[in-house]
């Protein structure tokens, strides 16, 4: 009996030193989502060989990106890099959460209360300061219903989106 208690514990230990590096893939925040951290310059980012050019155009000073393991629609980015701030802001793919377990599909409910100091931009968009690091944001675009159908992280210097 010792034996096979044994080979749980052990099994389970297998378990828990599996989970980290799941959850770095899976999650959005508080400095970046993965390899790709807000900040990296460009040449860092793409250094990380986890993302690819969207559409080859420039929005002024910033460029739209794809993760790599994350296609995106046509027409949108996943993340934006800025000639200034370098990884301005990242777009959370389908089924990515951030720590707090907030994703495409959660409710503003839930928002709120993952979120207890939420507020609203000037053009009343959700958004709040992100836990663990004081110079990102995540923003919140709910459909009319008030499902996400969209989370971003971004620098709070970020020049890149409105």
């Amino acid at each position: 009996m010792r034996h096979v208690l044994v080979a749980v514990l052990a099994g389970g230990a297998v378990l828990l030193t599996g989970a980290p590096a799941l959850a770095g893939t899976t999650t959005l925040g508080p400095y970046g989502y993965g390899d790709v951290r807000l900040g990296m310059s460009l040449k860092q980012a793409r250094a990380t060989g986890k993302i690819v050019p969207r559409w080859g155009a420039r929005t002024g000073s910033c460029s739209a990106w794809a993760l790599k393991s994350r296609p995106t629609r046509k027409g949108t980015a996943g993340l934006y890099i800025s000639r200034k701030r370098g990884v301005a802001v990242i777009f959370a793919p389908k089924g990515v959460k951030t720590p707090e377990g907030i994703g495409v599909g959660s409710t503003m409910k839930q928002v709120k209360r993952a979120y207890p100091r939420l507020r609203f931009s000037a053009g009343g968009i959700p958004n709040v300061s992100v836990p663990g690091n004081r110079k990102a944001y995540y923003a919140f675009f709910p459909d009319e219903k008030g499902r996400l159908e969209q989370l971003s992280l971004g620098l709070l210097t970020q020049d890149c989106v409105s």
